[in-house]
């Protein structure tokens, strides 16, 4: 039987061809994957929302595979309309289901408080007015975005076009561009004197084989939005698989 030690529930946007491979090359044997699917192309504050309303029914769908948790896997549809929204989706996904149900913006949330990160540098795929949602969402949930990076990119199969060397380049150039005083220090020692850690965003985006170089070559945790997800809901559903980077060594608050 697949699914002995967990199954897994997760939603995702129509055009999302990156979580079921992350999620599904990383957890091991027992734990199964069950995906439902909303529909989404643009990645713009108009589908965004239009999104959000099949995201009950999709919770509905997955109890009838008695999934043990269901994620909620889109970063920016789950904070955007700010901090509250947030957990009453997790809430409305959970009572639906019944069972316990994340929300990426929460997982993250919950992964930078893990690893006790306040000053954070952000990158992501997104468009500047996404990007300003999401900055309005960490600032309001306690965090000091240092710097954050879009791409400017809309159609959501051009995010999942990108390659983990993309997210890998796209941090250090951005960090490489902070203003630090390195006089004294290496390049990782002034990192990890000026953030506590990266955050990049978007479920779409392919980041698990670079997270582990870039926290060696920074000094400091990375965060992504699958990573955290994946996180949240194997431990909500007891479920203690190794997960990449850091943030694998800490439990759920």
């Amino acid at each position: 039987m697949f699914g002995w030690r967990a199954r897994l529930g997760v939603i995702v946007p129509s055009s999302n061809t990156t979580v079921e491979g992350e999620f599904e090359q990383t957890i091991s044997d027992g734990a199964s994957l069950h995906a439902a699917r909303m529909p989404l192309e643009s990645v713009t504050v108009e589908e965004l929302d239009s999104m959000a309303d099949d995201a009950v029914s999709c919770a509905d769908r997955l109890s009838h595979a008695n999934v043990d948790v269901v994620a909620y896997a889109c970063t920016t549809g789950s904070l955007l309309h700010g901090k509250g929204f947030d957990s009453d989706l997790e809430a409305s996904l959970s009572e639906t289901a019944g069972v316990p149900a994340v929300a990426t913006a929460l997982s993250v949330k919950r992964a930078l408080r893990a690893l006790g990160a306040e000053r954070i540098v952000v990158v992501t795929p997104y468009t500047d007015e996404l990007n300003d949602r999401e900055e309005s969402y960490l600032d309001e949930t306690g965090f000091d975005v240092v710097e954050l990076d879009g791409r400017g990119i809309e159609a959501n199969t051009g995010i999942g076009s990108l390659r983990p060397e993309d997210a890998y380049r796209q941090v250090r150039a951005v960090v490489s561009a902070l203003d630090v005083d390195s006089d004294s220090a290496t390049d990782s020692e002034s990192v990890a004197e000026s953030v506590d850690a990266v955050f990049v965003s978007c479920t779409n985006y392919r980041t698990f084989p670079a997270i582990e170089p870039l926290e060696s070559d920074l000094g400091i945790p990375v965060v992504t939005s699958n990573q955290a997800t994946l996180w949240d809901a194997l431990r909500a559903a007891e479920v203690a698989d190794e997960i990449p980077g850091q943030l694998g060594d800490h439990d759920r608050a």
